[in-house]
């Protein structure tokens, strides 16, 4: 199973590939989609939702897992995460990918076994899975392979209950 985790941002979108086999984790392609300050606001989502589009095209993933958006002080800034949210959701959905969505709560449980661990802890954890030489940049990158790691996390306990469900 390929997986694109994503962490959605306005200005940095972060995107990382991991393929799943068995219990074996393995980074197919990792990096972000960067938007200029100052550029008006629906051009900025237009080239997140092409580059999105192309990277879905190019690497084809099964899912698509996405950090949920948590309430920020910034309201404007959270309106401009969400719609970039959007767009890449939407590139997924109109290629019928299944699309998931982790809170940061649930994506640090799920690669450092505690949902409060620091975000240096996650982004360790994320370099361990992998097997990276080092923690990738900028941190939005190591955010969305930790969405994808988590969704890997999941795919793996949601399967074992369907199979117990079906017993």
């Amino acid at each position: 199973m390929r997986i694109l985790g994503i962490d959605p941002g306005i200005a940095i979108a972060g995107f990382g590939f991991v393929d799943k086999v068995g219990s074996k984790l393995t980074p197919v392609q990792y990096g972000s989609i960067e938007t200029e300050a100052g550029t008006a606001p629906e051009k900025r989502l237009l080239q997140i939702y092409e580059a999105a589009v192309a990277l879905i095209e190019k690497y084809k993933p099964d899912a698509v897992a996405v950090e949920k958006l948590f309430f920020n002080r910034n309201v404007t800034t959270a309106f401009a995460v969400g719609q970039a949210r959007g767009v890449i959701i939407l590139a997924a959905a109109q290629r019928g990918l299944p699309v998931a969505e982790y809170t940061p709560l649930q994506v640090k449980q799920a690669v450092v076994g505690y949902g409060k661990a620091e975000k240096r802890q996650v982004q360790e954890m994320v370099r361990m899975f992998l097997k990276l030489s080092s923690v990738p940049k900028p941190d939005d990158v190591a955010d969305a392979l930790a969405v994808a790691i988590c969704h890997a996390h999941s795919a793996v306990l949601q399967q074992k209950i369907n199979e117990v469900s079906r017993k």
